[in-house]
């Protein structure tokens, strides 16, 4: 007899891990298979979890969850070549339970995500490269890995951001270069006293920084930093069309060492220890370079649908992966009850995502890529912003200028007219 479960999950990232909770959960036949050594050993991200959206959806895993610091300050720094300005916001509601976000260091929570997955009763199998579909009568039936054929009722991908089995699926065509950016990553350990008196925080608190301007040489990007216990995840994301693009031909490596040896870094960082060093493509194309959402026995959540957003200032993808796999966990509950696995049927996950935060986010900030690819957010206002700032404390031998005419001369009005166009396009997010 042939093998065959409820459901086949490829990935164990947190779409596919949600999928498998939620599915387990329900007494369903569940079988996950992950690539890598353990779920997480594949995943690269910044770092940061939002909590609020997902809370309700899995209740009963925060508690014991292995979590790092409550985000307590959000930062921004804007990069010129020679100068910088970070600006600390500290809020009441950022510090008061349950928080509204953490660091996290994905290698440690997916593979305790995946212990709790197995308690459920879903059976996970690591080192398994998924390398096709199986198709009968024109559905996905099942997978193959390797020299096994396993089947299904459906099939979950969750393959990552470049889903080759999404594509098999006829769900999506090949990744087009603008839709996506590539990120590199440290975890730099430090003890939690020394990262504590750095970053000015109190125990059990974490500060989440993100950079734009010079540190991405005018490209679409920035970078990114998040405390977490007794580490520090540092790391720069830039987009691949702007880099392919780029007649420098800077290599982001390169471009990342420049931006760990900037003066508003090196003292962070300074004694700490290299434990993670990592490199992935993200999905920054938005609703727009969204995939199609499911098909005949199949459905696509996580990196694999898309679902990662960068509005400047902030940037998530976490929660739209658990989301997105716990409400194709509630299609196929639905199937099951109707004994049917067709794409009529299954079109039910993507009412469901409309109906929440996933899909009413993406369709508000949709046009959010387009207004944040302005090259002049990542080379002239930050020379302009910090060259005001530099004026303004300015102290010279003669006499200072007063400060209206220090700042009113970076503005006029070919200047401000600039910036009118940009605040126009601003507006649409």
């Amino acid at each position: 007899m042939e093998e065959r479960f409820d459901a086949i999950i490829v990935g164990g990232g947190l779409a596919g891990l949600g999928a498998a909770y939620t599915l387990a959960s329900e007494g369903l036949e569940v079988l996950l298979l992950e690539r890598g050594d353990y779920a997480g050993a594949k995943n690269v991200t910044g770092g940061r979890i939002y909590l609020n959206p997902v809370r309700d959806m899995y209740p009963d895993l925060w508690k014991k969850a292995p979590l790092e610091r409550f985000i307590a300050h959000e930062e921004v720094a804007i990069m010129a070549k020679e100068r910088s300005l970070t600006l600390r916001y500290s809020g009441e509601e950022l510090r008061t339970e349950p928080y509204q976000s953490y660091s996290i260091l994905r290698a440690k929570f997916d593979r305790w995500f995946a212990k709790q997955v197995e308690r459920k009763g879903a059976m996970i199998v690591t080192k398994s490269k998924v390398d096709d579909l199986i198709f009968e009568n024109g559905k996905v039936a099942g997978v193959k890995a390797g020299e096994d054929e396993l089947y299904a009722d459906v099939v979950i991908a969750c393959d990552g951001v470049l889903s080759l089995l999404a594509e098999k699926a006829g769900l999506r065509k090949p990744g087009n270069p603008k839709d996506y950016a590539v990120g590199v990553k440290e975890v730099i350990e430090l003890e939690a006293a020394v990262i504590e008196e750095r970053f000015g925080l109190s125990e059990g608190e974490g500060v989440a920084r993100l950079f734009m301007g010079e540190v991405t040489k005018g490209m679409f990007g920035g970078g990114f930093l998040y405390t977490n216990k007794d580490s520090i995840s540092l790391g720069l994301v830039v987009s691949i069309k702007e880099l392919m693009e780029n007649k420098d031909r800077i290599e982001l490596p390169v471009m990342f060492e420049e931006f760990k040896n900037r003066p508003e870094i090196a003292p962070l960082i300074k004694g700490g220890q290299t434990a993670e060093y990592s490199a992935h493509v993200i999905p920054e194309g938005g609703y727009k370079a969204l995939t199609k959402l499911y098909g005949d026995g199949i459905l696509v959540a996580g990196d694999a649908a898309g679902f990662s957003m960068n509005i400047g200032v902030t940037v998530r993808g976490m929660e739209y992966a658990l989301a997105s796999g716990y409400y194709a966990a509630k299609a196929v509950i639905k199937a099951k009850e109707k004994g049917d696995f067709s794409a009529k049927t299954l079109a039910v996950y993507e009412e469901m995502l409309k109906n929440s935060f996933v899909m009413q986010d993406f369709i508000n900030f949709k046009e959010a890529p387009h207004v944040l690819e302005n090259p002049r957010f990542f080379t002239y206002y930050p020379e302009l912003v910090t060259s005001i700032m530099r004026d303004l404390y300015a102290v010279p031998a003669g006499p200072k200028e007063r400060l209206y005419p220090t700042v009113k001369k970076y503005l006029g009005f070919k200047q401000l007219w600039a910036m009118a166009g940009d605040m126009r396009k601003v507006m649409k997010i």
